[in-house]
């Protein structure tokens, strides 16, 4: 099972310069090609200081310049917010920049906080519906004189310039959930990202029994690799363990609640919750966090990681992002590189 990174900047913060957030990025992606991760992801957002990040690829053609043999990932462009022949060139140029290192993920987004600003009226299956079909468009852009007419977009022959530099194209990959789709990425050889978020291991291996049956679907088509993402902290002991505990326990707090887009937001940021707020999300107390997230001593972390590694998962990708400060969050990758990856003897392979 290979390795990789899922990070973004983040503020809470307003007195922190951005250009501190970068340098710190840049630390901790570099962390993670030392070490052999196979991946740097991150993802887009927009008008939140929570994930900062209004276009991936500039993160990623900055940070190709400072490493030589990680990958970088977009983890994940929102789909219904770029036009076929914009995405599928901005890929290529990236994917050049980079010297062939890109991963292209593609999310239908999550946050109607997003929809509202960027896509008045767009909901979740709209959202779909413009993934579906931006994936093949992106393909036939990549091979030239493609003409779409689609329900979504419409236009001319038209060939992306430039051109990605790995053949035969960038891989893509389709964050899936349902098991429709599952069985679209499937279908379209795409590779897929999942996310348990925190409902613990019982969603980890749904979501592998969703890929499975899709795959199982399409007996024709080669399996596709399948990446796991997870909150993972690795604690240096058991009362390191409960402070991350605590800690990741109120950044779900947030997360839920950007989610409900319910709370004012000033100046990209989430008015703070109030303890009752926290208390009618009893799904992310400490206890359930505990249990349901990556976190605790290396021999722990170890055996969560050696169950997905069986059940099939071909990568494991650390999410980061946390709220915590930048020198935790890079003790606990250190220590999951110095104690956790040395279990895995395939752990940084290329």
């Amino acid at each position: 099972m290979k390795f990789s990174l899922f990070v973004h900047m983040e503020r809470t913060d307003l007195a922190k310069p951005h250009s501190e957030l970068l340098a710190e990025l840049e630390e901790l992606v570099l962390l993670a090609e030392a070490a052999g991760f196979e991946t740097a992801w991150i993802g887009e957002h927009h008008g939140m200081e929570f994930t900062i990040s209004p276009n991936p690829f500039i993160n990623i053609a900055y940070l190709a310049a400072k490493t030589k043999t990680i990958r970088l990932g977009t983890g994940t462009i929102i789909a219904p917010f770029w036009h076929p022949i914009k995405l599928a060139g901005e890929a290529a140029m990236t994917d050049v920049i980079t010297g062939g290192r890109l991963d292209l993920g593609i999310a239908r987004g999550a946050y109607s906080y997003e929809y509202q600003r960027v896509f008045p009226g767009l909901d979740a299956w709209g959202a779909g519906q413009r993934m579906r079909e931006i994936i093949p468009a992106i393909r036939g852009l990549w091979d030239g004189d493609y003409e779409h007419s689609g329900e979504f977009w419409q236009f001319p022959p038209t060939t992306s310039s430039p051109k990605p530099l790995q053949k035969p194209n960038v891989p893509i990959w389709v964050a899936a959930r349902d098991p429709n789709s599952h069985d679209f990425a499937v279908a379209n050889k795409c590779q897929v990202q999942v996310t348990p978020l925190a409902s613990g291991d019982g969603e980890v291996a749904s979501l592998m029994e969703r890929f499975n049956a899709a795959c199982q679907a399409h007996p024709d088509i080669a399996r596709p690799e399948i990446m796991l993402l997870m909150h993972t902290f690795v604690a240096e002991d058991a009362a390191d363990a409960d402070r991350l505990t605590k800690d990741l326990s109120q950044f779900y707090c947030q997360f839920g609640a950007w989610f409900q887009n319910k709370k004012p937001v000033h100046q990209g940021v989430l008015e703070p919750l109030t303890e009752e707020e926290i208390a009618a999300m009893p799904q992310y107390a400490p206890d359930r966090i505990r249990q349901n997230l990556v976190i605790g001593e290396a021999d722990e972390v170890i055996g969560r990681l050696k169950t997905y590694e069986a059940q099939g998962y071909d990568q494991y990708s650390i999410w980061i992002d946390s709220g915590l400060s930048h020198e935790r969050k890079k003790k606990s990758l250190q220590l999951f590189i110095d104690k956790v990856m040395p279990a895995f003897q395939e752990a940084g392979s290329r």
